[in-house]
């Protein structure tokens, strides 16, 4: 059993519990009737708020919606009185851009443009909403004026600015000095950068608002005018200074001058190596009347017009670049045509008054005047593949002009050259013109000068050769792989054929010579004259490196000379039997030691003795006068005659020594051996 005080004080917390828990649910239901009061007191006033608002939305919401509806008109009525304004202010245009219109562009372009602009809006305006009225009229006629004076500023500029380059600056473009790096391309100014500028804004106007096209035939007008000048300018350049200095080049470009013997041109643009054409020895200066004077003239008109081809081309790339800023894309390429035509002509018709000088010339048979063709052709043909570049996308005539003036060169040179060779093979044999010391002759010196100058020119003149005759008639066989495209085949096709051709003019001076010997009635002086001329066509040969290009056709050239030579010194000596033959032993009486001669027999050594003091007197008189200006070839033949005959007559003399054939010896014994070779010293010597 549980003590009765534990139950007691258990009865007692329990009780105590109880009474905490009721008094807690009394709080809670005190708590929750007030609850309930305030939720039906927010219940009501609610319920009393949504009454009220919705008597305030009754209220509020039409007079929103009205205001809203005023709101709308006070707009719509300020657009209306803004596009009023708007309008009204077309009306005004005509007036307001009056001034600034008649005063012109000049010095306010942008001012200027944003003017015409307006008049421009104006004009559509009244097209689209007011096609007949009379302010329509006006602001078209102000739009009018305003592009007209457009117009007029971007030809005032243009005239105003555009000057010729000088020919300075264009000669320090094309020069190059072997001692310096190529010059910058660097593209020439022609406008001041702000007038550019402004020529580009106004040519953009005209294009995409003003629909004007004339501003293009303007431009090319003058700027063609400007590269025609720029041209002359430097020809006019060379023709004051070159004719005293010489030489002409830009302060910039210093050329190399070097002392040799043959005369050379200043150093023309793209050229590594190039001489001045001297087409001339001083005897065909003679002949055709030429002075050095009119070769120096000539040689400058040549470098002039070298130089000027050059310069056209960088002067047409300059205006091409300068063109691509301000004339529209797809009108480039025609105005770019038209703008080089004039200075194109002018260049292409020298060109043929060139060609039409050399045909002149070689109907008078001075072939020497179509060397004047040769550098300018070489330059051509070399500016050719940048010429073409420049013209590329103008028409098909503008290109054709350079191949077509390249192959007249061509014509008129390939026909010279044969006619050259033709006139070699026919001069004629005249007495009179022939040398009376048995000299080299003009036609042979000639001949060598101007196969000498083709050789500096032999790459052209063996495509000039080839353009024409494609090798038939120098009997070349057409080798494919000599033919085809490939540029070192074609240049060994080319220098075949020219080495044949230069063959065919030996050949033809060859036969010429030996038909011009026969003029001479002395056998002796016929062999002199072949051997000085044979000695100086393999000397000259030598010398000029020509040889070498003969034996790519004549491996034997050289030798063939030099037998020919031979041959010639060969029938000369034979001259000196008729001397020599009175020291042999023919018709010499024979006898012993003591033994006295009979007269006959002393008279044929007298005849011996006389005999050759006659034909040693007569020869060395003759021969005296002759020439044979190798000394080289002068002093072999001398010293061979001199060993021949001294050689016979020691022998002649010895034999005779013991024979008592006369009481005056001294009249047949006229010369001691010694006195004999010093004869025979002084021959070909004309001053002895």
């Amino acid at each position: 059993m549980i003590p009765t005080e534990d139950a007691s004080a258990r009865k007692r917390e329990i009780e105590e519990k109880l009474k905490q828990e009721q008094e807690t649910l009394s709080f809670i239901r005190e708590n929750l009737e007030k609850s309930d009061q305030l939720t039906k007191s927010m219940v009501s006033i609610l319920s009393s708020f949504e009454s009220r608002l919705m008597q305030l939305e009754n209220s509020i919401i039409p007079v929103h919606k009205q205001t809203e509806n005023l709101q709308r008109l006070q707009e719509n009525v300020d657009k209306t009185l803004s596009c009023m304004d708007h309008v009204i202010s077309y009306y005004h245009v005509a007036k307001d851009t009056d001034k600034i219109i008649r005063e012109g562009p000049t010095g306010r372009l942008d001012e200027y443009l944003a003017c015409i602009a307006k008049i421009q809006k104006a004009v559509e305006y009244f097209q689209d909403n007011n096609p007949d009225s009379p302010e329509l009229n006006t602001v078209k006629a102000r739009f009018e004026k305003g592009k007209e004076l457009l117009e007029a500023e971007f030809r005032n500029l243009l005239n105003r600015y555009s000057k010729p380059v000088p020919p300075i600056l264009i000669l320090d473009a094309i020069g190059v000095d072997e001692e310096l790096e190529v010059q910058d391309d660097g593209v020439m100014e022609h406008l001041p950068q702000a007038v550019l500028q402004d020529i580009i804004c106004i040519a953009g106007w005209l294009v995409d608002y003003g629909h004007n096209q004339d501003f293009m035939t303007i431009y090319f007008q003058i700027r063609s005018n400007q590269l025609d000048r720029s041209i002359k300018g430097l020809k006019d350049h060379f023709r004051k200074n070159s004719a005293s200095s010489g030489i002409l080049y830009s302060p910039a470009v210093q050329t190399k001058r070097k002392d040799t013997p043959t005369k050379k041109a200043p150093k023309r643009p793209g050229f590594d190596h190039d001489l001045r054409v001297k087409h001339h020895s001083d005897t065909l200066n003679e002949k055709h009347g030429a002075t050095t004077g009119k070769d120096d003239v000539l040689d400058i008109e040549i470098d002039s017009y070298i130089h000027c081809i050059s310069a056209f081309v960088k002067l047409a790339q300059s205006e091409y670049t300068l063109l691509t800023e301000i004339i529209p894309e797809h009108h480039q390429k025609k105005t770019f045509d038209s703008l080089i035509q004039e200075a194109l002509d002018n260049l292409m018709l020298e060109g043929e008054n060139i060609v039409s000088a050399a045909r002149r010339a070689i109907m008078r048979h001075d072939y020497s005047a179509v060397l004047t063709i040769f550098p300018i052709l070489k330059h051509l043909k070399m500016t050719k593949p940048e010429f073409d570049a420049t013209l590329q996308g103008t028409a098909a005539s503008t290109k054709n002009k350079l191949p077509t003036l390249i192959t007249s060169m061509e014509t008129i040179g390939a026909k010279a050259l044969e006619e050259f060779a033709d006139s070699i093979k026919n001069d004629p044999d005249k007495e009179y013109n022939m040398p009376k010391d048995g000299t080299v002759h003009e036609l042979t010196s000639n001949a060598i000068l101007f196969l000498q100058q083709l050789l500096d020119f032999h790459e052209t003149a063996g495509a000039m050769l080839a353009s024409q005759v494609l090798g038939d008639t120098y009997n070349i066989p057409l080798d494919p792989r000599e033919t085809s495209s490939t540029s070192s085949s074609t240049s060994e096709f080319n220098k075949r054929l020219l080495s044949t051709y230069i063959c065919k003019v030996l050949g033809n001076l060859q036969l010429n010579l030996l038909s011009k010997s026969k003029v001479y009635e002395d056998s002796a002086l016929s062999a002199i004259f072949l051997h000085n001329n044979y000695n100086y066509i393999l000397k000259s040969l030598e010398k000029s490196d020509l040889i070498q290009l003969v034996t790519v056709t004549q491996k034997k050239a050289e030798s063939s000379y030099k037998e020919l030579i031979e041959q010639q010194i060969q029938t000369y000596q034979r001259s000196w039997v008729k001397v020599t033959e009175h020291l042999t032993d023919r018709n010499m009486p024979v006898f012993q030691p003591g033994t006295k001669l009979k007269d006959k027999e002393r008279q044929v050594i007298k005849d011996k003795f006389k005999g050759f003091n006659d034909g040693l007197e007569e020869l060395c008189k003759v021969q005296k006068g002759w020439a044979i200006p190798d000394k080289e070839q002068r002093d072999f033949i001398r010293q061979a005659q001199k060993r021949v005959v001294s050689d016979a007559y020691r022998a002649f003399l010895q034999r005779c020594a013991n024979i008592s054939f006369t009481k005056n010896p001294e009249k047949y014994h006229k010369y001691r051996p010694e006195e004999v070779e010093e004869m025979i010293e002084k021959l070909f010597d004309t001053s002895a």
